[in-house]
């Protein structure tokens, strides 16, 4: 069973995204997925309530450590939402569980601010800090063309203790299709094949680190 921890200090930048993306990827890989959503705003947990017949089926649980023992024991993928600024207290029942931990990142100055604060408190915790808990980036909500995008980008890989393995360009896409239970991974159209190759690079190294 491989375990998924997102985390951030803040709202809306974008852990619901990765969530049900990751998701619905391993969904269509045959895997069996399973989200735990521990935000209160419970985005994932609708989102997987939401999915429609003619897409493969992801089980959604309420948050708490005790979600993790009511999983079924041929689950193969877990997703765990957690809610927005958690500190370890909050991260403590699925922190000795977890397999990888991934961030989302905003390419503003107060939203880099924020993660790097956040990234430093990690970087404090016991499994992480002894290199037995691994830990990346994501860069969300990027428009590549732009300087901000690029500054965020080159800012983070100088100053934040762990790697940038994934940049994801600004799309309504996720929006709407996540307003349908779906996901990117759902369609093999030309139109999102693009946006899923964003997602090659941080799908290599969870793949790596498990």
């Amino acid at each position: 069973m491989l375990r998924v921890l997102v985390a951030s200090s803040k709202g809306g930048c974008g852990k619901s995204t990765l969530v049900t993306q990751l998701a619905s990827h391993w969904a269509q890989d045959n895997k069996r997925t399973a989200i735990i959503d521990g935000d209160p705003q419970g985005s994932s947990y609708r989102w997987a309530t939401l999915r429609p017949d003619n897409v493969p089926g992801v089980l959604a649980l309420e948050g708490g450590r005790k979600a993790l023992d009511k999983l079924p024991q041929d689950t193969e993928r877990v997703l765990i939402d957690t809610a927005a600024g958690s500190q370890q207290k909050e991260l403590e029942p699925y922190l000795e569980h977890a397999d990888v931990v991934l961030v989302p990142a905003l390419p503003s100055s107060f939203d880099l601010h924020a993660t790097l604060q956040f990234l430093d408190h990690l970087r404090g915790i016991s499994r992480i800090k002894r290199g037995k808990l691994p830990v990346a980036l994501v860069g969300n909500r990027l428009k590549p063309w732009t300087h901000a995008s690029q500054e965020a980008i080159a800012q983070l890989a100088e100053e934040a203790p762990f790697p940038v393995v994934a940049q994801l360009r600004d799309t309504q896409a996720y929006v709407l299709l996540t307003s349908l239970g779906k996901g990117i991974f759902d369609y093999g159209s030309e139109q999102v094949r693009g946006h899923q190759q964003d997602w090659t690079p941080l799908l290599r190294w969870i793949k790596r680190q498990h």
